[in-house]
């Protein structure tokens, strides 16, 4: 069962590891779907989503798919495909927009890391219905939060962004267990 549970985790990855491998080849593909403000504002909805299949270098996207496996396996074993596929996407979502929303219309955005600080809310919830210890991640979290003021080019409202909507609909899916 933990095997199959880990199938749309591994499609994710692969997806984003392949939308990067075509971002090296094709370089104004990156362009075409990062967020800013003012793609937001001219209707560039589409960006929202398609932010986290572009990144910065290769340590960027190793790290975000990275977090994503080891964290996206866990949820999506304990929420199944669906529950998993909400919050990746209302993650996203919500990341994307803290970023378009929040940020000067010249910043320019990528990468899946809202998907990922939907996780670490999840997991946050999770933990806490599972009655198992959430420091660890809380901490996780902290720590991935501060990088964002220390090191260059980190989004911070897009891992506030996912965070919050990792935690919503974790919280919207499990309130009856």
């Amino acid at each position: 069962m933990h095997l199959r549970a880990q199938l749309f985790t591994k499609l994710v990855t692969t997806a984003i590891a392949f939308s990067y491998l075509v971002q090296l080849t094709f370089p104004g593909y990156k362009e075409a779907l990062w967020i800013s403000g003012f793609d937001y504002q001219q209707g560039q909805y589409w960006r929202l989503i398609t932010v986290a299949l572009v990144h910065n270098n290769f340590i960027h996207v190793s790290l975000n798919l990275y977090a994503l496996y080891v964290l996206g396996a866990s949820v999506e074993l304990y929420l199944g495909r669906k529950g998993y596929i909400f919050i990746l996407l209302t993650s996203l979502i919500f990341g994307s927009l803290a970023s378009a929303l929040f940020n000067n219309p010249s910043i320019k955005s990528v990468g899946a890391s809202g998907i990922v600080f939907g996780l670490f809310g999840s997991l946050i919830l999770i933990g806490a219905r599972a009655r198992v210890s959430r420091f660890g991640i809380i901490g996780l979290v902290i720590t991935n939060f501060a990088l964002s003021f220390f090191v260059e080019g980190i989004d911070w409202r897009a891992h506030i962004g996912g965070l919050l909507g990792g935690l919503i609909i974790t919280f919207v899916a499990t309130r009856n267990n």
